[in-house]
């Protein structure tokens, strides 16, 4: 497997993983599977400055945030860690990248996306330097099993399945969200029923998939139609989507923040038409920062990201990555994750 090296100089401040085709979001990364070091970088630098979204081919609005080590935070850390200084990140994104949360940026080599970022933000309060490991989403695991990656900031949904290995500090809502013209004023409301009459595409074998279908039986149950789509990839249905064959794509909510920001100055611009929990109407997914059980680093860590959320620096991260609709009020150490059951 060829490693991915990637040292990024302190003024650009560019951090994050794996590559992705810009409107289509197919999601083509220029990687080989399997494991790749990634970006070492300090956490910020030393005017206490940590730059986000950068090399973001239009995902994001490049932003400078304040951010420096506050002592009574770092003081939590595991004494390992705060004697090396350093936290490695992992991230499972090979072989191909996710927009915008981690793919290769517009130089076509340095890692970039708001998970990443939000990596490097913490660092810079616990005042450690972050280097991120990028592998595949299954390496990534087992990175953190072996301890060669301290944490994991990829996207990963807080399950109880989960928690038998791992602790975590969260820091996202996990959500999926329906795609609109721009011009439509169709909006979801969270109620089933308002999907009634519409004809909705989604990719076949995912969680959205299941969910709709379900929404679909219970509406037939009443006898009101819903039309379900599926199209070859997300070329095909943006295509329909923009020629008025489907009235909207119900995805997840970072790949549509994503596609919206690149369609918003094309003759065929989108919205996100309102969003639905992953784990369904009962429980508010979460994303959260995944360290082996026991690290003691979920506590430290949740402890940053409030200080983020306190001091602002947080808002401004999600708001430069389109992803402000996932806001969490505050991070939390192993909140309710998704039940067994549904894991």
């Amino acid at each position: 497997m060829s490693t991915l090296a990637l040292r990024i100089r302190r003024k650009l401040l560019r951090t994050v993983t794996a590559s992705a085709a810009v409107a289509s979001l197919a999601f083509s990364l220029a990687a080989c599977g399997g494991d790749s070091g990634a970006a070492t970088r300090s956490g910020g630098e030393s005017d206490g400055t940590v730059t986000v979204g950068a090399l973001s081919n239009g995902a994001a609005k490049e932003t400078e945030l304040k951010v420096s080590e506050v002592k009574s935070i770092s003081a939590g850390l595991p004494e390992k860690i705060a004697r090396s200084g350093r936290l490695v990140v992992g991230v499972g994104a090979l072989p191909a990248g996710f927009p915008p949360l981690s793919f290769v940026g517009d130089d076509q080599k340095t890692l970039t996306g708001a998970e990443p970022d939000l990596a490097r933000l913490v660092g810079a309060v616990l005042g450690l330097e972050v280097e991120v490991k990028n592998s595949t989403w299954e390496n990534m695991f087992v990175g953190v099993d072996s301890g060669k990656v301290d944490v994991a900031f990829s996207n990963v949904t807080d399950t109880e399945e989960r928690k038998r290995k791992y602790e975590f500090a969260s820091y996202r809502q996990d959500n999926l969200a329906f795609e609109v013209p721009k011009k439509s004023t169709w909006n979801f409301n969270g109620d089933p029923r308002n999907l009634a009459g519409r004809t909705v595409a989604v990719s076949s074998g995912t969680n959205q998939e299941r969910i709709l279908l379900d929404w679909k039986a219970k509406l037939a149950k009443e006898g009101k139609p819903l039309t379900v789509k599926y199209y070859q990839d997300l070329n095909a249905t943006f295509l329909a989507l923009a020629s008025g064959r489907i009235d909207t794509y119900f995805g997840p909510n970072p790949a549509l923040a994503y596609h919206v920001a690149q369609t918003a100055k094309t003759p065929n611009p989108t919205r996100n038409a309102g969003k639905f929990s992953g784990a369904g109407e009962s429980l508010q997914g979460l994303i959260a920062a995944t360290a082996k059980k026991g690290s003691g680093l979920a506590e430290p860590i949740a402890a940053a990201i409030n200080h983020l959320i306190k001091n602002g620096q947080y808002a401004k991260w999600l708001a430069a990555w389109n992803l402000a609709n996932e806001a969490v009020p505050a991070s939390r150490v192993n909140p309710p994750g998704l039940p067994l059951s549904q894991s």
